[in-house]
């Protein structure tokens, strides 16, 4: 067994783990103050939207020998807005001019012809209105809407409220960073990005509620023993299902980082950032959040019940009084055919 599988088991069987439920006030810190990153730097520097947005003009040129800094003086000089050049691989460009109307847009495409120094039929000209992006910006919003309420309906049924509640804060956890991300990089916001964006939330929610299945195996008949504590049982679950969660992240990153990275960044096919990036930062955001956060609220929901309460007293005075006695507080309850089987995926149907 490799080193990680290994690790794996030990995880699952309890025998090593990490206190990430103990430790969770860290890692709200920590996520408190990304958020207020990412909410600064949307405040201050905005979002860099796509021409689907605001609306204007791409033109597309046969192959040219103008460089890409000299075509964006000229667009910008023979446009009076800011352009945005990009080379295609077909040694033609793509140059797009933000605000542009049908009537600007044929002076701009006859002066383009002539600074690059190519026929005027042979360029292609796109004219996007604004009202169309919009139209996304809308739908993608209702999209999102729809989307949050189903999870929480669904969370709330198959798991409990509580459970829900920490789903949906784990999504807005994520969605934040990734438009703070957008914002700090000024990366374009197009249509792709959307798609991106309301891509992750499906993987950001997979961790989560598999470690959420855990727990409600776990914890099921968890008041009628005294050797664990709600918080310890969720603790088990994260630890159980850890390793499957690193593995399916970076399965999930290492495509994503080859278009962003090498596509994006060293190909220079920028086109692909669109995607690529909100993918990127968002399944990061989505495992971390799933195991830093989502469980760790409902601990703190689920402790603040009277049973929880009560659990947690009997089960530190049952230690108490066994380390009085120099005795191990292990061993009497789970000898019982009532006591909760805590299990690390409770998709699997093994208990222990």
């Amino acid at each position: 067994m490799s080193k990680l599988g290994d690790l794996g088991a030990k995880l699952y069987r309890g025998e090593v783990g990490y206190d990430f439920v103990g430790k969770r006030f860290v890692w709200y810190g920590v996520s408190i103050l990304i958020t207020i990153t990412a909410v600064v730097a949307l405040a201050v520097q905005g979002l860099n939207m796509g021409i689907e947005f605001k609306g204007g003009a791409v033109f597309t040129t046969p192959k040219t020998a103008v460089s890409v800094a000299r075509a964006t003086e000229d667009a910008a000089k023979a446009s009076g807005h800011d352009a945005t050049v990009q080379e295609l691989g077909t040694g033609g460009l793509r140059i797009q001019i933000s605000g542009l109307d049908t009537d600007a847009a044929a002076g701009v495409k006859k002066q383009l012809a002539t600074d690059l120094k190519v026929a005027e039929a042979d360029i292609n000209a796109d004219l996007v209105g604004p009202s169309w992006g919009d139209q996304i910006a809308n739908k993608a919003w209702t999209g999102l809407a729809v989307f949050m309420v189903l999870v929480v309906i669904y969370l709330a049924i198959a798991f409990e409220w509580r459970m829900a509640v920490a789903a949906l804060i784990a999504l807005v956890h994520d969605l934040t960073i990734t438009v703070g991300v957008y914002a700090l990089v000024g990366f374009e916001v197009t249509p792709g990005t959307v798609i991106g964006l309301l891509t992750i939330l499906g993987y950001s929610l997979y961790d989560t509620v598999v470690v959420f299945d855990g727990l409600k195996e776990g914890s099921k008949d968890i008041t009628k023993q005294t050797r664990y504590t709600f918080s310890e049982i969720a603790n088990r679950s994260i630890n159980g299902t850890l390793v499957r969660s690193i593995n399916t992240t970076v399965v999930a990153l290492l495509p994503v980082g080859a278009l962003l990275f090498i596509g994006g960044g060293f190909l220079g096919a920028g086109m692909l950032n669109d995607i690529s990036l909100s993918l990127f930062v968002g399944l990061a955001a989505g495992a971390y959040s799933s195991i830093f956060i989502a469980t760790p609220l409902v601990v703190d929901l689920k402790e603040r019940e009277p049973a929880m309460k009560a659990l947690k007293k009997r089960v530190l005075a049952k230690r108490a009084a066994a380390a009085a006695k120099g005795e191990s507080p292990d061993g009497e309850d789970y000898a019982d055919d009532d006591a909760p089987q805590v299990v690390a995926q409770g998709r699997s149907g093994r208990r222990r």
